[in-house]
């Protein structure tokens, strides 16, 4: 089963189950908040089913997706492919050992991403930074946990990152990481149960600029050196999430150092169960 939250003509939220080139809403669930709700029922896919309006779906033509995000917090585990351990060692000579370490060590590297005003979804605007020259998407899988800290689904996620700020000195990593517009979410929650097993979930990123493929690699979730379970366990120790969170498990796709983002630039992301999350880019003035 997978869940959207979207906008329809007349404005309003809806939250509803995606299927095939129709969303149906979900009554008890609508408005702002309600993905939230339905996130923190019981049994998530039996609740959305029995409140399923099948005889007012609408057509997803007819809706703008958003962000599958109330409230919720999102944060980001990295070092977690041997390619982003190879990246990072790369892009800062100083800190090598550091990211060596950190990809065997029992504690992984965790750190707050995005609060949801800073979350873009499908077909939304994501920034880099005036004052970074080295910008990079991350495609990465994206585990949904509810209030309780259950690990409930799944959705695709971009964890934009400033190599060049990063390299520069690794405390350096939130201004790296975390600005206006920094993190892509969609374009859907994927119940678990609905998902491919582990080593069929592949992941695939793709670059367009002016209509022309310009960057493209591809990955499997079977590549993670950490399991799911393993990372939602240190992320909630000592944590609490009142309104749940969304967990990006990192990325095993990285361009070479002669890559780096331009304005107008396409970003697609898409992750097999799941679907694709697509993103334009921008820039501001200094």
């Amino acid at each position: 089963m997978k869940l959207v939250k979207a906008k329809n003509s007349a404005g309003q939220i809806v939250v509803g189950i995606w299927e095939d080139q129709s969303v149906i809403p979900l009554t008890d669930f609508q408005g702002e908040g309600g993905l939230q709700k339905l996130l923190d029922a019981t049994d998530v896919g039996s609740t959305a089913r029995q409140a399923a309006q099948t005889d007012k779906a609408i057509r997803l033509s007819d809706v703008q997706l958003l962000a599958p995000i109330d409230q919720q917090e999102v944060w980001a585990a990295g070092v977690t492919y041997i390619r982003s351990k190879a990246a990072r060692m790369e892009e800062s000579e100083a800190a090598a050992s550091c990211y060596d370490r950190v990809y065997v060590s029992d504690r992984p590297e965790l750190f707050l991403k995005a609060t949801p005003h800073r979350v873009v979804g499908p077909n939304g605007a994501l920034r880099i930074r005036f004052d970074a020259t080295w910008n990079v998407p991350e495609p990465e899988l994206t585990l949904v946990l509810n209030s309780r800290k259950e690990f409930v689904g799944f959705t695709i996620g971009n964890d934009m990152s400033s190599r060049d700020i990063e390299g520069d000195n690794p405390l350096y990593l939130p201004q790296a990481k975390v600005y206006n517009q920094c993190a892509g979410l969609g374009p859907c929650i994927t119940l678990k149960d609905a998902m491919p097993a582990v080593p069929e979930i592949g992941i695939r990123l793709a670059v367009r600029r002016n209509d022309a493929v310009v960057f493209e690699g591809e990955t499997g979730a079977d590549q993670m050196a950490r399991s799911f379970e393993e990372l939602i366990q240190w992320l909630c120790r000592e944590n609490s999430f009142p309104n749940g969170a969304f967990l990006m498990t990192g990325t095993g796709i990285v361009p070479d150092t002669s890559f780096t983002l331009q304005t107008d630039d396409v970003v697609a992301i898409q992750i097999d169960g799941i679907g694709t999350l697509t993103n334009t880019i921008v820039q501001s003035q200094a």
